[in-house]
């Protein structure tokens, strides 16, 4: 009886955890499997959980769509540009305010913790008048550095706690053996990194793919320069919104995030747990 009093207690907290599994996935699947119903099975008034009959016709007309090659190609562009920006700052950041005590480190940790609690959408209207006033509009480079701008914050603070927790005898160590300071990280405290740099690349990937905001207002007059989060909005048209079409779109521009997340998760929760245990 002593064993069964545990497992009875946490049924309830099972069971939470459970529906909200269930309440968080229910949106994708109904995606996925309206991406495979037909027209007429999506515009049924009687809708069903589970599609009778399956269709690839949505995504052919996804993949056929005008400009899907291309804001594919932007979108990849862009975000790893800004994944591979902001962590080579960040390790520097970091590194500085973790190893080196220099004044106005702690300012300067404060001025991080408040632009990562700043929200991306009260930026949108200045960084549109910079960007316009330098010419900077329609271009991919633009997109870029507000994608840099906006991962840099966490980016810093995870590898901060992260670089926290390697001992520094351990570089020390490789400076007494004839490395450089440089030398040192590079060679000994740069592998141990591997966990904290998987979390941060995969926060960026996915808050610089998914951005749609941004995109949309920064990229005005040259269609090309466009990403997939504005591609997804092309089948609205004055006839309504093609459902089926824009379903199969939504399910192919989650596969690369899926993908991502599922080669790096097992360093994902470790890198977290990581970046906030020493500070």
């Amino acid at each position: 009886m002593t064993l069964l009093r545990p497992r009875v207690r946490r049924l309830p907290l099972n069971a939470a955890a459970v529906l909200t599994v269930l309440v968080c996935l229910f949106p994708v699947y109904w995606m996925i499997s309206t991406a495979f119903k037909p027209s007429k099975d999506i515009q049924s008034a009687d809708p069903k959980l589970f599609p009778h009959t399956w269709t690839l016709d949505h995504f052919r007309t996804a993949v056929q769509a005008d400009g899907f090659e291309l804001f594919w190609r932007n979108s990849i562009l862009v975000t790893l540009s800004a994944i591979l920006l902001a962590l080579l700052v960040a390790i520097g950041s970091a590194y500085a305010v973790a190893r080196m005590r220099w004044k106005g480190r702690r300012q300067f940790m404060l001025m991080v913790f408040i632009a990562q609690m700043a929200p991306w959408e009260s930026l949108i209207i200045p960084i549109y008048i910079i960007s316009r006033d330098t010419d900077m509009l329609d271009r991919l480079p633009t997109l870029t550095l507000v994608y840099f701008m906006v991962t840099l914050p966490f980016s810093i603070v995870v590898l901060r706690g992260f670089i926290a927790t390697i001992p520094p005898e351990l570089e020390e160590a490789a400076q007494v053996d004839g490395c450089t300071r440089t030398g040192a990280f590079r060679r000994v405290a740069l592998p141990l990194l591997a966990p904290g740099l998987m979390a941060t690349s995969l926060f960026g990937f996915i808050t610089a793919w998914n951005e749609f905001a941004y995109a949309n207002f920064l990229i005005i007059k040259h269609q090309d320069s466009r990403t997939l989060p504005v591609w997804l909005s092309s089948f609205q048209n004055t006839f309504g919104t093609d459902w089926g079409a824009t379903m199969a779109a939504s399910t192919l521009f989650a596969l690369p995030a899926l993908a991502v997340f599922l080669l790096l998760q097992r360093h994902v929760t470790s890198g977290f747990a990581a970046g906030a245990v020493k500070g």
